[in-house]
C-alpha cells in the first residue's frame, strides 16, 4: 500500500458518501417547491402539508450534504495538490461561480425561506422557494462543468506544462457536461420518487383506518405516493435518453472506457452489448468468459449504427502507448512507479459490473413507480404490508445506481486524473500517480481516512437517526393542528376549501 492508494480510497470514500446527499437536496428541492406552488394556487391545506413534511425532510439532508461537502474541497490541497496546482488556472473559474453566486444564493434563499412562513407575503415566500431550488440546480451544473472538463478538457492552451484558461465558454458549454448534466439531474429525481414513494407508502399503510384524522392524512400520502411514482418513471426515461448521448460522446472521447463498460477485449463489427457475464472479466485476454449478449445494440449505443466496429482493450491498447507513452516519465515523485510501464486498462470488474448494477437498480427504482402509479390509479389505496415493505426497501435502489453510476465514471478514466481530449490540445492531460500530494507520508494519509471515515460513519448515523425521526412523526410534528376533526357542518365554515384555506392561513 502507497500514499497513492489511501489517497484514493480517501477520496473515493468521502465522494460516495456525499453524493448521497446531494441528489435528494436537488430533488426534493424541486418538487418542495412545486408543492408549494400548488398550495399557492389552490390553497388546499394537502399541499401545504405535504411541502412542510417533504421540507422539513430536505433540510435535515441538506445540511448534512453541506457538512460532508466542505471536505471535498480540502482534500484537493491536503491530498491531491499536485493536482490542484496542473488544474487550478481552469478549475478556479467554475469553483468560483458554483461557490460565490450558486451556492450563495441557495445558502441565502434557504434561510428566508425557513424563516419567512410567516414574515414575507406567500408569493415572496414562493419566489424563495424556487430561487433556491434553481439554485441548487445551478449549482450542480458548475460542478459538473469542473469535472467533465476533466472528462475531456476544452477551452486551454499548454503554457509551460500547464493548461491556462483560454474561454471560460467553451468549459461551460463543453459537450460532455451537456450530456452529463440532464444525466445526473435524471438520477437525482429518481432518487426523490423513490424517497417519497417509500415514506408515504409506509404512511399509508399506517392511516388504513378509516377516522377523519386518518382520512385527512391518507390525501397527503397518497398524492406523495402517485407524485413520487409519476417522477420514477419519468426520469428513468431521461436516464435512459442522456445516458444514450452519454454512451455515444465516451466512444468518441474515452474508447477504453466503453471497452471496459462491455469488458470487449477484441474488436467487433457489429458490437454485441454483454447483458450479463460468466467468469473472470478482470484478464483483459477474455480467457474463459462467456457472456448473455444482444447482437449489434452495441454497435448502436456507440454509432447509432447497428453495423459500426467497436474496439476491444488489445487493439486500443497499442495506440494509447503510442499517443501518450508506454511508460510513467522518471520523476522521483512517482515512486515505485517511475519509468515503469503504464497499465492504460481500468478495473474492468468495476467498470463492467459497476455499468450494469447502475442500469439495473435504476431499472428496479422506475419499477417501483409503475408499481405506485398503479396500485393508486382510480383513487384506489394499496392494502396490505407487501407494498410499504417494497417500497421502504426500494429507497435505496436508485442511490445505489447513482453510486455505481459515479464509480464506473472516475475509475473508468484510470489511468487518467485528467483524460487527454482525443482532438484537442497536445499535453494536456495527467495521470493520478502524478497528482497525489509529495511529501505526504502513508501514515499521515492513513490517519486522515480513518479519521473522516469514522466522522462520516457517525454523521451517518445522526443523518439516519433524524430522517427516520421526522418521517415516522409524520405531518403533525411539523403543522400544528393537523389530524384534529373538522368543524361540523353549520359551525362556521363548511365548504370544504374553505377549511382548507383556515388551516393553511393558520400556519
Amino acid at each position: 500500500m502507497d500514499v497513492l492508494d489511501v489517497a484514493r480510497w480517501q477520496f473515493g470514500i468521502t465522494t460516495v458518501y456525499h453524493f448521497l446527499m446531494v441528489p435528494l437536496t436537488i430533488s426534493l428541492s424541486l418538487l418542495v417547491a412545486g408543492m408549494q406552488t400548488a398550495w399557492w394556487r389552490t390553497g388546499r391545506a394537502k399541499y401545504l402539508a405535504m411541502t412542510k413534511f417533504w421540507g422539513k425532510l430536505m433540510l435535515v439532508n441538506f445540511a448534512m450534504g453541506v457538512v460532508t461537502g466542505i471536505v471535498q474541497e480540502f482534500q484537493f490541497g491536503m491530498a491531491w495538490s499536485s493536482y490542484s496546482r496542473f488544474v487550478g488556472d481552469v478549475f478556479g473559474a467554475p469553483l468560483a461561480m458554483e461557490g460565490l453566486v450558486a451556492f450563495f444564493v441557495e445558502s441565502t434563499f434557504l434561510g428566508l425561506w425557513i424563516f419567512g412562513w410567516d414574515r414575507l407575503p406567500r408569493r415572496v415566500h414562493l419566489a424563495c422557494a424556487w430561487a433556491f431550488s434553481l439554485a441548487t440546480m445551478a449549482s450542480a451544473y458548475f460542478i459538473l462543468a469542473a469535472n467533465s472538463w476533466m472528462q475531456h478538457p476544452v477551452g486551454v492552451e499548454l503554457v509551460d506544462g500547464r493548461p491556462r484558461l483560454t474561454s471560460i465558454w467553451a468549459v461551460l458549454t463543453n459537450n460532455t457536461v451537456l450530456a452529463a448534466f440532464p444525466h445526473t439531474i435524471a438520477g437525482a429525481f429518481a432518487v426523490g420518487g423513490s424517497f417519497l414513494v417509500g415514506i408515504a407508502a409506509w404512511h399509508l399503510w399506517r392511516r388504513h383506518r378509516t377516522t377523519p384524522a386518518d382520512d385527512q392524512d391518507r390525501q397527503v400520502w397518497r398524492a406523495s405516493v402517485k407524485l413520487g411514482g409519476w417522477v420514477g418513471v419519468v426520469a428513468f426515461a431521461a436516464l435512459a435518453v442522456s445516458g444514450d448521448l452519454q454512451g455515444k460522446l465516451m466512444f468518441e472521447q474515452q474508447p477504453m472506457k466503453m471497452a471496459a463498460a462491455e469488458a470487449l477485449c477484441h474488436t467487433e463489427q457489429p458490437a454485441s452489448f454483454s447483458v450479463f457475464a460468466v467468469g473472470d472479466v478482470g484478464r483483459p485476454d477474455c480467457e474463459n468468459v462467456k457472456s448473455l449478449t444482444v447482437p449489434a445494440l452495441l454497435s448502436f449505443l456507440a454509432k447509432n449504427d447497428f453495423s459500426s466496429e467497436v474496439k476491444g482493450i488489445q487493439d486500443l491498447l497499442p495506440e494509447y502507448q503510442a499517443k501518450y507513452g508506454a511508460n510513467y516519465p522518471d520523476d522521483p515523485r512517482l515512486g515505485e512507479l517511475s519509468g515503469k510501464p503504464i497499465d492504460y486498462v481500468p478495473a474492468l470488474p468495476v467498470t463492467y459490473w459497476g455499468f450494469r448494477l447502475m442500469i439495473g437498480f435504476g431499472a428496479v427504482a422506475a419499477g417501483m413507480g409503475l408499481l405506485a402509479l398503479w396500485v393508486t390509479r382510480r383513487g384506489r389505496v394499496p392494502q396490505g404490508r407487501w407494498f410499504p415493505a417494497l417500497g421502504l426497501l426500494a429507497i435505496a435502489t436508485p442511490f445505489l445506481g447513482n453510486s455505481f453510476g459515479w464509480i464506473f465514471t472516475e475509475m473508468g478514466r484510470q489511468p487518467f486524473v485528467v483524460v487527454p481530449n482525443p482532438s484537442g490540445v497536445d499535453g494536456v492531460w495527467m495521470y493520478t500517480a502524478q497528482a497525489v500530494s509529495s511529501g505526504v507520508t502513508v501514515g499521515e494519509m492513513l490517519t486522515s481516512l480513518i479519521a473522516l471515515t469514522t466522522v462520516y460513519g457517525v454523521l451517518a448515523c445522526v443523518e439516519f437517526y433524524l430522517l427516520r425521526r421526522y418521517a415516522r412523526a409524520g405531518v403533525a410534528a411539523v403543522l400544528p393542528g393537523w389530524g384534529q376533526p373538522k368543524p361540523a357542518p353549520g359551525a362556521g365554515d363548511a365548504d370544504d376549501r374553505e377549511q382548507d384555506d383556515v388551516l393553511a392561513f393558520a400556519y
